[in-house]
């Protein structure tokens, strides 16, 4: 199977995926490959009235980016797949992965027997 046209698409959505959590999150620098969410920015320290507002901001954005680094992780152990050579084997029986089930999400894992 020839995987550069799934590679680069991966990397694309990697690349889509980083734009969009640094849009509502940040690199923890704490624990290296993970982000944080953070809340939306007013320009000014909020007073007491606003801080609500705050924390709902920060606790949506926490949202979004959990979902966005659960699509993230999986585009990146899909590169790894590639990288290993075991990009477009099920990871349950072995066998090839349909074309059309990659080509409509390449970061699949396994066969549509095993999906």
């Amino acid at each position: 199977m020839k995987t550069e046209h799934f590679k680069e698409r991966l990397l694309a959505e990697k690349e889509k995926l980083e734009s969009e959590m640094g849009s509502v999150g940040r690199r923890n620098p704490a624990v290296p490959n993970d982000w944080e969410s953070v809340p939306s920015e007013t320009g000014a320290e909020p007073d007491l009235i606003d801080q609500a507002d705050v924390i709902a901001s920060r606790e949506n954005n926490a949202a979004i980016l959990a979902d966005l680094e659960a699509r993230y992780d999986t585009v990146l152990e899909a590169l790894s797949r590639i990288g290993s050579g075991t990009y477009g084997k099920c990871e349950v029986c072995g066998a090839e992965i349909e074309e059309a089930r990659l080509a409509a999400d390449p970061t699949s894992a396994t066969c549509t027997t095993h999906r």
